[in-house]
């Protein structure tokens, strides 16, 4: 890799390992083996860099949204999963990767947190983070985005707030923080209004 990609990923282990407050450009050298003139060459500042990182990240840990290509299809590979047993098996990723990814939820937090001192930050989050809206509601309810813009925006605003009270809660108290199937349930009861949590499908 030249610097420009090395300082990308060292300015990714910088932010897990220190999250986006605490690391400075000589973390991220130290971390890419280049020098601090790189930064401003290639990206203009350490900001610049590290929100690009954060987004790089972000993407990343968005993969686990995404399952295999041989899941949820028949032999015939038509059939799709029904739409709760997508969200549910999708959730079901997403906190199986929690001990994993820990780290990437804590930035997320930490950054959410900045963004109103911070509007390059803002202004970096906002594209993404509509597109992310998307991947949400087609990764978690197979709604396609481009056949069905307007259920997907809708749907994925949706997902979008309760996949960031599902990652405080799992950082607070994990105990007792919800499963899959709970918020399958939970998805049930306000969708049918009578559903009880143990009507499992």
């Amino acid at each position: 890799m030249g610097h420009r990609e090395d300082l990308l990923e060292g300015a990714k282990r910088c932010l897990l390992e220190k999250g986006y407050a605490r690391t400075t450009a000589r973390d991220i050298v130290a971390a890419s083996g280049t020098n601090l003139a790189s930064i401003g060459y290639h990206y203009g500042s350490k900001e610049a860099l590290l929100n690009l990182a954060f987004l790089k990240v972000t993407e990343e840990w968005g993969d686990v949204l995404t399952e295999k290509p041989d899941e949820g299809v028949d032999t015939g590979g038509e059939q799709r999963k029904a739409p709760l047993d997508q969200f549910r098996d999708t959730w079901q990723r997403v906190i199986d990767s929690y001990a994993e990814t820990r780290s990437v939820w804590q930035l997320q937090m930490e950054v959410v947190s900045r963004i109103d001192q911070d509007p390059e930050l803002r202004k970096a989050l906002m594209g993404p983070q509509r597109e992310g809206r998307d991947g949400l509601a087609e990764n978690m309810l197979g709604i396609d985005p481009e056949k069905d813009p307007e259920r997907a925006r809708v749907a994925g605003l949706f997902c979008q707030a309760l996949l960031a009270g599902v990652m405080v809660q799992w950082m607070m108290d994990s105990e007792s923080a919800p499963s899959a199937q709970d918020l399958t349930d939970g998805l049930k009861v306000v969708l049918e209004g009578r559903a009880a949590p143990d009507e499992r499908s």
